[in-house]
């Protein structure tokens, strides 16, 4: 959908464009002109549902009228055919960045890689050959990749090699497109293989590939590590993508403890061009707990 398109198609169903054009609205709730971010935020679908209605395209459409520059969906490769080519020309149409989705390998638990078993390796690689063609379709670099749990039979050395040598035969398969499948260390079991960032920042050197890099979840890691400029200074050379969650909660920014202007202000400082997902729910219920999320990011992002 046009952009022209998309603002009639609002008008005639709520009421009215503004004079200056500056305004229009949406469902009945009354909408700013677009605000210029200064880094590449990424929604999700479900975020401005009520402000933008059910329709995918329309929540995209609705992203991209707020300021918004990228866009994750983290369950695409489960996702019709017909909608991934939709929304992969919404976002070009839109000048959007498509931020991560998942490479599908049985969930974040399931078929672990730090088992060295050849079931699970075939599982994961099935996997990264199908999220090539998903990529293609929505014109997106980074794929979320969870190695799944720990081995605890196994010596934590033994299931070192068994992830890094599977994750270097996935890097086989998204290097010739250049893509990047992005390892994110989790808050969410103890039992999960990756937990901190410097153990995936170990996994990533042995790796050693363009393809394999870090996911810094911004969430997780307050949970699990804490120091969060500090090791993302440590690690910054293999960070590849970022997600945000306020904690505790995982909520929009500025309903927890983690003082976002100021990380905000460091990864900018860092000169990073890359998507910042915004992979956290919504504090409040309704059009007012949606525009209370436009209106934090806003907040949060005028560290300049």
């Amino acid at each position: 959908m046009k952009r022209r398109s998309f603002i009639q198609k609002t008008a005639l169903g709520s009421g009215a464009i503004s004079l200056g054009g500056a305004m229009v609205y949406a469902k009945g709730h009354k909408l700013e002109a677009p605000h210029k971010f200064n880094l590449k935020y990424a929604p999700h679908l479900g975020m401005f549902k009520e402000l933008a209605g059910e329709d995918p395209i329309d929540q995209i459409n609705f992203m991209a009228d707020q300021g918004f520059t990228a866009f994750e969906d983290n369950g695409m490769m489960k996702r019709d055919v017909a909608l991934q080519t939709k929304m992969g020309e919404t976002l070009a149409k839109r000048n959007m960045t498509m931020g991560v989705f998942v490479v599908d390998k049985g969930g974040n638990m399931a078929n672990t890689l730090a088992a060295g078993k050849q079931e699970y390796l075939d599982i994961f690689l099935d996997g990264c050959r199908k999220a090539v063609e998903v990529a293609k379709r929505v014109n997106a670099k980074w794929m979320t990749v969870v190695p799944g749990g720990f081995e605890r039979n196994l010596p934590i050395g033994v299931q070192n090699a068994n992830v890094i040598e599977a994750l270097r035969r996935g890097a086989e398969i998204f290097e010739p497109h250049g893509l990047v499948m992005v390892l994110e260390p989790l808050s969410d079991s103890p039992d999960l293989y990756l937990r901190t960032s410097e153990q995936t920042y170990l996994v990533c050197k042995g790796v050693d590939s363009p393809s394999c890099k870090i996911l810094y979840d911004i969430y997780h890691m307050q949970k699990n590590e804490g120091h969060l400029i500090h090791n993302m200074e440590l690690t910054w050379d293999e960070i590849a993508y970022i997600q945000i969650g306020d904690n505790p909660g995982r909520k929009e920014p500025t309903t927890g403890e983690i003082n976002y202007k100021n990380v905000f202000k460091w990864i900018h400082e860092k000169g990073f061009d890359g998507v910042l997902g915004m992979e956290h729910g919504n504090s409040k219920q309704g059009k007012g707990g949606e525009q209370a999320v436009i209106d934090a990011y806003k907040q949060v992002d005028s560290f300049l």
